[in-house]
């Protein structure tokens, strides 16, 4: 990999959760991996603690609150540098969203880390309205990684990057290849899933096969072209098109393979205004066996 491509300034956001702590630990393992700068973010909503209505809550309180995060968060920095890493850390005072945000911006981030869900509790089938928010506007590459993936992280050899040959997806195939495989045995899985349209269920069985057939032959070849675009000194490239609904495919795809890394554009094909996440990412997001790359078709040509 060439050393340049690699991140330079990782932002991670932490709410001092038990799930922002697995987001911490790959993003310190991505750090030393690259030997990247480490920020630490952490957006302090002031919120008033539980009290009858005439009772006044002093200033002093909100200052406390203040000073407690900073303390933890200059705290996790310093632990950081003790273990050899370029680490700083940022106490934002707002929202969560525009906050994280904010510091990746300031900071020149080439890649944010959040957790899937903080201590709102969200249920494992639905992204966390923080992060869904991050990756929808975020203009670097994120990494989510959700409360299983807590524990030691494994070095980041296999990547799958599921493709509908849109300009996202083409480009976070491109970041994943150039940017978060380290040195040593790599892979990149590139796979696609193609629908025939609803009326071809109506067709003869022959019209049916060939009509599969004819689309089977178009994803192969977008597919071999992507491969050979994507290939690099010591990366193997495998590449998988089949008839299915997406999410399913690349959920499924994820369990044979077993990733390291789900590398995904925002948006594909469908167009969707920026108000939303694509439908498949939205999807696996949220349910992927490892944590997962979201790249958009802005974010930053520096990676």
């Amino acid at each position: 990999m060439e050393a340049e491509a690699r991140p330079k300034t990782i932002v991670v956001a932490t709410d001092f959760s038990e799930d922002a702590g697995a987001a911490v630990a790959w993003a310190e393992h991505i750090a030393r991996q690259h030997q990247a700068r480490l920020v630490l973010a952490h957006a302090s909503v002031p919120t008033m603690p539980p009290a009858p209505e005439f009772v006044i809550v002093p200033p002093e309180y909100f200052a406390e609150l203040h000073a407690i995060a900073r303390k933890r968060l200059d705290g996790a920095a310093a632990d950081l540098r003790k273990g050899g890493l370029v680490a700083d850390s940022e106490l934002v005072v707002g929202p969560a969203v525009t906050g994280i945000l904010e510091v990746a911006e300031r900071q020149h981030a080439d890649l944010l880390v959040i957790g899937t869900r903080g201590r709102t509790g969200w249920r494992r089938m639905l992204l966390g309205s923080t992060a869904a928010r991050v990756v929808r506007d975020a203009r670097c590459p994120v990494v989510t990684v959700h409360p299983t993936d807590a524990g030691p992280p494994r070095p980041i050899r296999t990547v799958l990057v599921p493709t509908d040959f849109s300009e996202d997806a083409t480009r976070a195939a491109e970041v994943a290849a150039r940017a978060l495989v380290t040195e040593g045995p790599r892979r990149l899985v590139l796979v696609h899933a193609f629908r025939l349209p609803i009326e071809t269920e109506h067709l003869p069985a022959r019209m049916l096969i060939d009509a599969i057939q004819a689309a089977e032959h178009t994803a192969r070849a977008q597919i071999e072209a992507l491969a050979a675009k994507l290939e690099r000194p010591g990366l193997t490239i495998e590449s998988f098109s089949r008839e299915g609904y997406p999410v399913d495919v690349v959920l499924e795809h994820a369990r044979v393979v077993r990733p390291d890394l789900i590398a995904m554009g925002t948006h594909g094909r469908s167009g969707l205004d920026r108000l939303f996440l694509g439908s498949t990412t939205e999807r696996v997001l949220p349910s992927a066996p490892c944590p997962v790359l979201t790249v958009r078709r802005d974010d930053d040509d520096d990676l």
